[in-house]
């Protein structure tokens, strides 16, 4: 094989770990392959960043791997960064409802019940909503079809009452949107699959989740508290300076990629200094709008110019624990849309990760930027900090000022998987196939938002490019 140059666009977490398997595919089977990835801002990681302050470790972005996708935890130990590896307390989860704070109710997957005593009890809904939830048990499966929007999808399943007030905070939370617009098929098609196969989604959920095991003996008194995510103790940045270190070298930042254009023998990459890179494979690992503008000459790329984004602010503010009066056993609350509630979500991130915080300190994290209130985002620190002294001092009388606080906006950061996303990715892939053979899209606008997801989607765009190198 002559010597083959790539060209990886982002440094976020997709464009490191396909740079990072890439140099390391190459290392071990002596590829004549030279790596170049490039990064439009003057720093790598995207919105994984931390701040240390006071003894506190602090998430700017994500904090936390879900540990079930075995990506994430793989290259943590691949980067020798095992012995780092904390995982989350799982406290009590609340929903905030009409003002007032209610426990998840157990059993609840996704906000689907999946024990029945304890969703009868809970105050989270009226009887005629816990009427109509029962309907799951009935009513017969939802016709085929290509896609819908989860809320469509769930309130058909279990009515308006346990969507608004239990599934769509938790999944707005996560998705930072709507779920009445965004795509089952491309988020959750593992209900879709389940509705098909066992027309009810609790009776189906019973029979495909694995049962928790029984606590014996002194395990009774002691409960098992790891929860289902994973951190590091000292801040997921490590993830990212660690891969920085391992490719020295093939790493230009503070230069954005304008253009990428096919030529007879690879590709043209310009880059915003003027100066033009010769390639003979790309992997893109930006959002969707700047893929687009880099590959605007193509009509099949077209449907990202009107696939949105949504902003959020994410609030960290420290106190002594004195400082919150009305203490609550547990590690967060989501907020339903029907409350007057600016936040969307408070994480208790001393109760969630305890080596987060020192003795006697509180550090809790919220965040600002509902899909109708984006505005939010915009004001100044002291305007969202009191924007969010009000709401939690309706829950928690939190009446002092924060010893200090961390206020990071995300732009138009949280991309939009809405109905039918599964299928312009689809094409949009086709089309590379056909018209830019050798160039590969990867990262968060496309196929997954999580770390371990991004991760996958490095991985597997590295593959793609040496089976192309190779032909």
């Amino acid at each position: 094989m002559d010597k083959k140059k790539v060209i990886i666009v982002g440094g976020g977490i997709t464009g490191l770990s396909a740079a990072y398997y890439l140099q390391k595919e190459a290392q071990q089977k002596s590829l004549p392959i030279e790596i170049k990835l490039i990064e439009a801002a003057n720093r790598l990681g995207g919105v994984i960043e931390t701040v240390k302050k006071d003894g506190f470790v602090i998430e700017k972005g994500p904090d936390s791997i879900i540990a079930r996708k075995t990506a994430g935890i793989n290259l943590i130990e691949e980067l020798g960064l095992k012995d780092k590896v904390i995982s989350n307390i799982a406290g009590k989860s609340y929903i905030l409802v009409n003002g007032k704070l209610h426990t998840m109710p157990e059993g609840s997957f996704m906000g689907i019940p999946t024990k029945v005593t304890p969703f009868a009890f809970s105050g989270l809904f009226s009887p005629l909503g816990k009427l109509r939830a029962a309907a799951d048990f009935v009513l017969p499966k939802g016709k085929p079809q290509d896609d819908q929007s989860i809320g469509a999808f769930f309130r058909r399943r279990l009515g308006n009452e346990v969507v608004e007030n239990l599934i769509e905070p938790l999944l707005a939370g996560i998705y930072a949107g709507d779920i009445d617009k965004l795509s089952l098929m491309s988020l959750f098609p593992n209900f879709y699959q389940i509705e098909q196969e066992h027309r009810s989604l609790v009776f189906g959920l019973k029979k495909t989740m694995p049962e928790p095991p029984k606590p014996s003996g002194a395990a009774k008194k002691q409960p098992a508290r790891k929860g289902m995510f994973i951190s590091l103790s000292t801040g997921l940045e490590e993830i990212v300076v660690e891969l920085e270190k391992r490719l020295a070298g093939s790493v230009l930042k503070g230069t954005a990629v304008n253009k990428v254009t096919r030529t007879e023998n690879g590709y043209d990459v310009t880059l915003s200094n003027g100066t033009v890179e010769k390639a003979d494979s790309v992997i893109i690992t930006t959002d969707h709008f700047h893929a687009q503008q880099m590959l605007s000459d193509y009509s099949f790329m077209d449907s990202f110019k009107e696939m949105p984004s949504t902003s959020v602010a994410n609030v960290a503010m420290a106190f002594p624990k004195s400082a919150i009066k009305q203490d609550i056993d547990g590690s967060g609350f989501v907020v339903s849309r029907n409350s007057d509630f600016r936040i969307t979500a408070c994480t208790w991130t001393h109760k969630k990760w305890p080596g987060s915080t020192p003795e006697g300190m509180a550090l809790l994290r919220c965040y600002v930027g509902k899909p109708n209130d984006q505005e939010a985002v915009n004001l100044s620190d002291d305007e969202i900090i009191k924007i969010v002294l009000n709401d939690l001092n309706k829950t928690m009388n939190i009446t002092d000022k924060p010893l200090f606080h961390v206020v990071t906006r995300w732009k138009k950061s949280m991309p939009q998987y809405t109905v039918g996303h599964k299928e312009r990715i689809a094409q949009v892939k086709a089309g590379l196939s056909s018209e830019l053979p050798g160039v590969y899209l990867a990262g968060g606008s496309f196929e997954g938002l999580g770390i371990p997801d991004c991760i996958s989607q490095g991985i597997g765009a590295m593959k793609k490019v040496l089976d192309f190198l190779e032909k």
